[in-house]
């Protein structure tokens, strides 16, 4: 923030220099008009003198008439080059006055209406964090800046929900829907906060979000895992296992979480076994995974715009979903043209994968600060399968609005 102040401070200069110039040379043109005021004084008191002298014949009539014509050129020449008067409608006081306002004002309106927050929230962005701490610190301060930022609040949501913060989780999350929609995976984080910020007690909240959530989406991972551990929970380990093995078809074959998950499946099975119940088995699907391949250009247009270092963000986002990349890739403006593949194994967040959305969107963003959310130019696609093999071309060519 020095630079920024101290480019502030030059303006400021400047602007200050505008009003106290003018000031400046009033103060010039007065003094010249009180020397002019003073030699035609002292040009009236030497012609009294002689008239004086004149009258008591020291002088005669012809030296009279030399003396006034000598003390007249005497007053043209000490007044020549002399400006013309100056009469100022504003007075002398006012300039000064607004010297010393418009910094005061000028500080307070741009702290009332700037963008200093956002200034160094970019800067800290360009940093990785140090901790989880310090990234749900600028979490917060982001989404008080930008209070509109579905996606700022939603990835503060889900870092509260990794700080074990699920009652500060569930108010974001529920923020997030109010701008981005009622999309199913929204509905079913939401649902989960709310489960474990009321220490794991099922409401009929609860159940409503979770039933629309895959109402909406049959295959909606978080609501399917949740209403498992809640039926396990309940000691209904038949429903557990039947949401846990439709959860299953849902994760793409590589994911990790497939293994805990199955050994979940296993213990529900034995304990449904162990209190005399039948089991009924439910064939399970493995996922396929998801593969997009995508060429990225700049158009010329914005070639002498960027920098060889600025960072570049190439990521697809569902067309019906959180707001949250499903996959993401970085490169800089000096690798382009380059060849990009999204998959499943770049998902920021192990439930939000490319193949568990039908339709997406790929976008490429030049961020100079490095902020994945925010940049100067951007691209985008039309929506496509997420399925599809063929190569997608981007080209970053608008404003980033």
């Amino acid at each position: 923030m020095i630079d920024f102040w101290l480019a502030a401070g030059l303006l400021l200069l400047v602007a200050l220099g505008f009003l106290l110039i003018p000031v400046l040379r009033g103060r010039r043109a007065q003094r010249e008009e009180d020397r002019t005021a003073l030699n035609v004084a002292l040009y009236q008191e030497r012609v009294a003198e002689l008239q004086v002298q004149q009258e008591e014949g020291v002088l005669s009539s012809a030296q009279l008439d030399s003396g006034r014509a000598e003390a007249a050129r005497e007053l043209l020449a000490d007044t020549e080059g002399a400006e013309a008067e100056r009469v100022s409608r504003l007075g002398k006081p006012l300039p000064l006055v607004a010297a010393l306002l418009v910094p005061v004002l000028g500080f307070a309106l741009y702290m009332h209406f700037g963008a200093s927050d956002k200034v160094e929230l970019t800067r800290e962005f360009a940093q990785p964090p140090g901790s989880l701490v310090e990234m749900t610190s600028r979490l917060e301060r982001a989404v008080k800046a930008q209070p509109d930022s579905a996606e700022g609040i939603y990835f503060l949501a889900r870092t509260y929900m990794a700080q074990d913060r699920p009652a500060d989780a569930a108010a974001m999350f529920e923020r997030a829907v109010g701008l981005a929609g009622r999309q199913p995976e929204l509905l079913g984080q939401w649902a989960q906060a709310l489960y474990f910020a009321g220490n794991k007690h099922w409401s009929p909240h609860i159940q409503a979000l979770s039933d629309e959530a895959l109402k909406l989406d049959p295959k909606e991972v978080t609501s399917l895992g949740l209403k498992g551990i809640a039926a396990f929970e309940g000691e209904r380990y038949q429903e557990a296992v039947d949401y846990w093995k439709r959860l299953l078809t849902a994760l793409p074959a590589d994911d990790p979480s497939r293994s805990a998950l199955e050994g979940g499946i296993a213990r529900a099975a034995d304990k449904l076994l162990q209190n005399g119940g039948k089991l009924t088995e439910t064939p399970v699907v493995s996922a396929k995974s998801a593969t997009l391949s995508v060429r990225v250009t700049l158009s010329d247009a914005l070639k002498d715009k960027v920098l060889p270092t600025d960072t570049v963000f190439v990521f697809a986002r569902a067309v019906s979903g959180p707001p949250a990349p499903l996959a993401v890739k970085r490169v800089t403006v000096a690798d382009l043209p380059v060849d990009v593949e999204l998959t499943d194994a770049d998902a920021m967040m192990p439930q939000l994968k490319l193949s568990n959305f039908p339709e997406v969107q790929l976008v490429a963003r030049v961020s100079r600060a490095g902020q994945p959310t925010a940049g100067e130019w951007i691209g985008r696609s039309q929506p496509l399968p997420s399925n599809v093999t063929a190569r997608q071309a981007l080209t970053i060519d608008s404003p980033d609005k």
